[in-house]
């Protein structure tokens, strides 16, 4: 007896040929839209030598924005990882009044651009905001420094941590803590002992993701530090002020540096991926 074809099923042949087809589309779409680009950046940022490359990097301004831009991710990314972390033991282990809404309030930055949150601490925190006058009383400068530029990163990497451990923490329930508790363990021991290895992975997947935030961010930075060149310049910045400059090596040089950090934190990323899989 032959076997039944199933309708609209394909052949082996023509299975064989459409996986090679779509292989094909795929790897030509992502020549064309990431590899290319890439190969592209790091060519021009070499195009004079690397002479001219490394002199454009060790430019005071850019090694400063080089700077300012770990220092903000230095300063972004453990806050992220204590709050986010808190979140979802909030979230996941507790049920009160408000929970679905607090959800919604940290992923509320996943909805809103950048820039509209750059300009509500503009409003908020500048001059003639809300809070401005109250400020300037006491001396204290929040845009246009480094406090602006550090609120409006956590602001947009708020997510991220909280995203990542939550489903696990959800997933894996509070059967071993509850166990841990029965035993006489206390609340940090249990924390310690039981919650965070179940979650490490992830939690350090989540620190990834939002170190490459604060990293790569351009918008809502670029409307509360004001762009001062050697102050308040991040990396992001500092290349569309040296391509304003018609200085093309170097803000192709500035780019480069930024690929890097990003390759090397989507590397990261990986690594901890497959970690995670095989856990």
């Amino acid at each position: 007896m032959k076997p039944a074809v199933v309708p609209g099923a394909l052949a082996p042949r023509e299975k064989q040929t459409a996986s090679r087809l779509l292989i094909g589309l795929a790897v030509a779409v992502t020549a064309v839209i990431i590899v290319v680009p890439l190969i592209y950046i790091f060519w021009r940022a070499l195009a004079d030598g690397f002479g001219v490359f490394a002199q454009n990097i060790l430019d005071p301004n850019t090694l400063h924005a080089v700077w300012l831009t770990a220092l903000v991710a230095l300063i972004t990314v453990p806050v992220n990882i204590v709050i986010g972390l808190a979140a979802a033991w909030l979230i996941a282990r507790f049920t009160f009044p408000g929970r679905k809404l607090l959800l919604t309030v940290i992923e509320l930055p996943f909805s809103i651009s950048p820039i509209i949150a750059g300009v509500c601490y503009l409003l908020l925190y500048g001059r003639q905001g809300l809070l401005g006058p109250m400020l300037a009383d006491a001396d204290i400068q929040i845009l246009f420094a480094l406090p602006g530029i550090v609120l409006v990163t956590l602001f947009v990497t708020a997510p991220f941590v909280t995203r990542e451990v939550l489903p696990l923490m959800q997933a894996q329930g509070s059967e071993q803590e509850q166990a841990a508790l029965t035993l006489g363990a206390s609340g940090f021991q249990i924390f310690r002992l039981v919650t965070l290895p179940n979650i490490r992975w992830a939690l350090v997947y989540g620190a990834v993701l939002a170190s490459a935030r604060a990293i790569g961010e351009f918008g809502a930075v670029s409307v509360v530090s004001g762009s001062i060149r050697g102050q308040t310049n991040t990396l992001p910045l500092q290349i569309e002020l040296l391509f304003n400059d018609l200085n093309i090596v170097g803000a192709f040089a500035a780019a480069s540096t930024l690929t890097l950090l990003a390759l090397v934190t989507m590397l990261i990323k990986t690594l901890v991926e497959g970690r995670t899989k095989s856990d």
